[in-house]
C-alpha cells in the first residue's frame, strides 16, 4: 500500500522562484572542486595500485581518502542547486580549506602554481557569492539579529 499525497500533507519544499545567478555560479565551482578532488583521489588511487611507490598503503589510503572528501563539496553543490539553506555552510568550509592548499600550490616550482592561482580564485569567488544578498535570500539565511518575514 503506498502512501497517496492528501490535502492535510504538506507538499515537498519549493521554490520560491529563480535561483540567482549568483548562486548557479557558486554551485557550479563548488562541484568542479569537489569533481577535482574526486578526479584526483581516483588518480592517486591507481598510481598507488599499479605503479611503484615508495608506501603503496599510503598513496591507497590518499587516494581513498581525497574521493572521501570529494563528498562534501559534490553534496554542498547539489544542495545548492536545489536551495537547500543547509548547503551553504558545506560550501563555505571548502573554500576556507581550498585556500591553504592554493597557498602551498603557489609555494612549488612547477606547473603547480597555474593550479593554485585557478584553486584561489575559485575559492574566492565562490565565497563571494555564498555571501552575496541574493544567495542569502534565496538560500533563505537571514542575517544575525533580524526579524523573520511575516510574509
Amino acid at each position: 500500500m503506498t502512501k497517496q499525497q492528501t490535502p492535510e500533507t504538506p507538499a515537498p519544499e519549493e521554490t520560491a522562484g529563480p535561483r540567482p545567478r549568483r548562486l548557479t555560479y557558486a554551485a557550479v565551482l563548488t562541484a568542479l572542486e569537489g569533481l577535482g578532488l574526486a578526479v584526483g583521489g581516483v588518480w592517486v588511487l591507481v598510481l598507488g595500485l599499479t605503479g611503484d611507490p615508495d608506501d603503496r598503503g599510503q598513496a591507497v589510503t590518499l587516494g581513498i581518502t581525497l574521493v572521501v572528501l570529494a563528498l562534501l563539496p559534490l553534496l554542498a553543490a547539489r544542495g545548492l542547486f536545489a536551495l537547500r539553506s543547509w548547503s551553504r555552510g558545506p560550501s563555505v568550509i571548502t573554500q576556507i580549506l581550498a585556500l591553504p592548499v592554493a597557498y602551498s600550490l603557489l609555494q612549488a616550482d612547477s606547473i603547480a602554481i597555474p593550479v593554485g592561482i585557478a584553486l584561489a580564485a575559485a575559492a574566492i569567488a565562490t565565497l563571494v557569492f555564498l555571501v552575496s544578498p541574493s544567495t542569502t535570500q534565496a538560500l533563505g539565511i537571514r542575517r544575525p539579529g533580524a526579524e523573520p518575514d511575516e510574509s
